[in-house]
């Protein structure tokens, strides 16, 4: 179990009473982990939590304190990072972690950490010299 499922259970067990809740959160999340490339949207994510997509979108926040398609941004920026650092080509990094535009990626990507993937890239490629 990892550190935020323990949280998750932790902080339910005190604050909230309804487990199926956070059962239904967690299925999400671990589905959002697994597939943060696939274009997942909302009606997807309320049958695979077994809520609806609103209720969903409420919880979600609740226990991460992100809506879903920011949990996915965040998931998809971080492992567009390590893609980097492999060495990866910016492109290939980018539809390798779902992204179906090079621009909306790099946009994003400069926005999220203030470089463009290239910068980043770059200075992480110097770093391990």
């Amino acid at each position: 179990m990892t550190f935020y499922e323990k949280e998750i259970h932790r902080i339910g067990r005190k604050v909230y009473v309804n487990q199926s809740q956070i059962n239904a959160v967690i299925r999400t999340r671990r589905y959002l982990e697994n597939n943060y490339g696939a274009n997942s949207n909302l009606n997807y994510l309320s049958s695979v939590g077994a809520v609806s997509k609103y209720h969903l979108l409420r919880l979600f926040k609740r226990y991460y304190g992100l809506t879903p398609t920011q949990y996915v941004t965040d998931k998809r920026i971080g492992k567009a990072k390590e893609h980097l650092k492999d060495g990866m080509s910016v492109t290939q990094t980018c539809f390798a972690v779902g992204f179906q535009s090079l621009g909306s990626f790099s946009t994003l990507f400069k926005r999220k950490t203030g470089k463009s993937p290239y910068q980043y890239q770059k200075e992480q490629l110097s770093r391990s010299i």
